[in-house]
């Protein structure tokens, strides 16, 4: 049975939803989920709550769902995802085939254009990810 997502109203249903599509490892509706929420929330939503889990089917969610149809979304959701609360600790736990993912996200990036980001805007987001 596919969750249906909307935008959530406060970070509790929020960790909710995200735990959900988590255990359920549904991609397509985590992507559904990232489309009806605006960026710059994400750090609210997220709270205190980053797993490194939960970056990585975001991550995975972006790359196969997104980034063809929307590059600029995808970098607003990378930025603000590095604003989160705990985000440098999960990135330190992150392993090296896990790094390679963002990796390969940010590669998709940088071979589309969008008038949201610049190739220096995406070089310095690679840095705040450590690639």
């Amino acid at each position: 049975e596919r969750l249906r997502a909307s935008e959530p109203p406060n970070a509790y249903d929020f960790g909710q939803i995200i735990n959900a599509l988590n255990a359920s490892q549904d991609k397509a509706a985590c992507a559904d989920l990232l489309t009806t929420t605006e960026p710059k929330t994400l750090p609210v939503l997220l709270s205190n709550k980053l797993e490194g889990e939960i970056l990585l089917i975001f991550i995975q969610s972006l790359e196969h769902y997104i980034a063809g149809k929307d590059p600029g979304l995808v970098y607003q959701h990378l930025f603000y995802l590095s604003k989160a609360k705990r985000f440098k600790v999960v990135l330190a736990l992150l392993s090296k085939n896990e790094k390679e993912e963002i990796q390969h996200l940010f590669d998709l990036l940088t071979e589309s254009q969008s008038d949201q980001y610049s190739l220096e805007d995406l070089e310095s987001l690679k840095q705040v990810y450590e690639l």
